[in-house]
This record gives C-alpha cells, structure tokens and sequence, in this order.
C-alpha cells in the first residue's frame, strides 16, 4: 500500500521503515490542509499529527484513501462525518502521555502562583534580587478543580495528592471507582468553580466541551483562582478568559493551548486568504493580548513533547496501521 507520513521530525523514518517494508512509503515534515496539499494524492493510508487540518475539502483530494491514523489523542483537525460517510477509516493514540501532559500542567501550575517565570526574567534583565511583586501561593490545602477525569486528569489527581491538596472534579461521565480510590469528589461545574483556588483542564474538545469554562459561568470562579489549559484552546471562550483575568476574577493562567491556535501559527496564510472570518479574527487579537499580559504563561502547544512520550505516540501508531493493514484494526476513533 501507498503510505504517506505527515509533520515528522525525521528521527522517526527508520523505525517506520522497519516496521512496513514492502509498502511504498513517503516521509514529509510538511503539514497538510486545503493550502498545502502534497504533490502526491494516490495515497491508501496518510499519518498526520494536530497541526494538520483534514478538512473534508482534504479528504475529497485523496482519492483512494482507507485510513487517516492520527498521531495524537484529539482528533478535532480529522472531519471525521466525512470520513465515516466515505468509509474511511480514523485511528487515534488513546493513551501516550498521561503523566507526561499531568507533570507539565503542575509545572504551570507552581510556576504560576509562585511567580517563576517572572522571577527568572527580572533576574535576567536586571539582576535585581528584589522580593517585590514576587509573592507566591502555597498549593498545599488549596482546592484543586479536576475538569475531565480520564486519565491525564486521574495523573494530576495524583500528583495533586502529593503535594496534600483537595481535590473536587467535574465530568459529565463520573468513575466513581477512581473517586473513591483516589479521593476527590465530584461536583456541577457551577459549584467547582466557586471554591477552586486553581483549576486544570483535561478533557477533549467536542460539540459538548466547547466553551465549557464561558462569559455565562467564568463569573463563578473564586476570585483569585488560576486555571490552566493543557487540552485544547477551544475548551475556553477567549474573550471571557480575556475579561477574568483583566478585572481580577482569575489571578493568571496557564495556557498550552490557544483557540484558533492554528491561525496564530500560521497568520501570513490567514490573513492572505481571501475570505474573511471576523470570529476567527477576533480571536486571534484576543490572543496577542493574552500574551502580553504578565499574569499569563503561554506555551506552544507543548505539553506532550518529552522524547518518551513522542516513542509511545510512534510506537501505538505503527500498531494502528500494522492492525489495519492486517484486517484487525485497533483505537479506530468512535
């Protein structure tokens, strides 16, 4: 079969070489969209990762194709309607970094209320060793809101237990079992927000989740609270996250992800395009003011990129094609 690999970084060809000879394979580092679609379109299988948009305009482009096999957990960038109405295929990394994205939703989360990063700066630019406005927050009996309990969110239950917080948590789909083994409790999403001091974000983004945390429910929030964002962007309304943290409601955030986050990646192409998205737009000027705030830490979309968590992503992928390719196919998207 005719497989194409998208957005590598190159370390991972040998391994894929290894694993499919005898197939017709083409390595690209490039990301696929309806702008950037490649020179070859004959493929049976492509592999992309979360910067690509296979958009169904994508999908109508590739005319043999049987299964698109995503490197990642989400897979809100695949039309996945579309490829159920054209019996393609979606296969998913369920599990790759459940500890790997919890530990780096804590690093954000102590280097927000112990003011690290604006620490290191000032000693940087001028070796000034002045405890003003540097003032932290214990986290020790602090209430940690939990939103999303699969298991990154039961990974950061964890860690939160190590460091003797109180954990509460929201999901519409409770494991009463992981409550009772872990400790924490479940709550409406109303009541949570009331009495956290930092929440975490660990759920997918779905037509159920989008703008969970919104301009209706963010009045909620403890004021003084911190929330951190290692999902997806669109989880949160932009705007009302905006407007939390310049009156006071929320005291910083944490933010691995962005909504419209592609258009912030790549904004020449955007603004080249002929048609004009005033939300889209909107948004993204909504972000550039999130990152001049000094309250707020933004990453680029990071929190998985630990070298063993990239092999897990790898080594589960290799088996979702090797599985579909032997007529037993395995993590296929719902």
């Amino acid at each position: 079969m005719k497989i194409g690999f998208f957005e590598l970084d190159g370390w991972e060809e040998k391994m894929i070489r290894e694993k499919f000879q005898g197939h017709d394979l083409r390595f690209s580092n490039e990301k696929i969209n309806e702008k950037n679609l490649p020179a070859q379109l004959d493929f049976d299988i492509i592999c992309t990762f979360v910067s690509s948009q296979v958009t169904s305009g994508v999908i109508d482009k590739f005319p043999n194709l049987k299964l698109i096999s995503t490197r990642s957990t989400g897979f809100d960038h695949i039309d996945v309607p579309t490829c159920n109405a054209k019996g393609i295929k979606v296969s998913y990394v369920p599990g790759y970094g459940d500890n790997t994205v919890a530990e780096f939703a804590f690093s954000l989360i102590l280097n927000l209320t112990r003011k690290m990063y604006q620490a290191i700066d000032q000693i940087k630019k001028s070796e000034t060793f002045s405890f003003a406005g540097l003032k932290g927050m214990d986290i020790k009996g602090k209430t940690l809101l939990v939103i999303g309990t699969g298991r990154i969110g039961k990974e950061s239950i964890k860690i939160a237990k190590g460091f003797s917080m109180h954990v509460v948590a929201y999901d519409p789909f409770p494991n009463e079992e992981a409550s009772k083994t872990l400790g924490f409790t479940y709550m409406p999403l109303e009541e949570a927000l009331k009495i956290a001091d930092v929440i975490t974000i660990h759920a997918p983004l779905t037509d159920k989740t989008k703008h969970l945390i919104n301009k209706d429910n963010i009045k909620f929030i403890k004021k003084g609270a911190y929330l951190v964002n290692t999902a997806r962007g669109g989880i949160v309304e932009t705007s009302a996250l905006v407007t939390a943290l310049m009156d006071g409601t929320l005291a910083g955030a944490g933010l691995d992800v962005l909504e419209e986050e592609g258009d912030i990646k790549d904004e020449m192409k955007f603004l080249a395009n002929t048609e004009f998205h005033e939300e889209r737009v909107r948004v993204m000027l909504e972000n550039h003011a999130l990152m001049k705030m000094s309250n707020v830490l933004i990453t680029p979309h990071n929190a998985f990129n630990t070298q063993e968590a990239l092999e897990r992503i790898l080594n589960t992928t290799i088996d979702n094609i090797s599985g579909f390719l032997a007529n037993t196919p395995k993590n296929l998207v719902p």
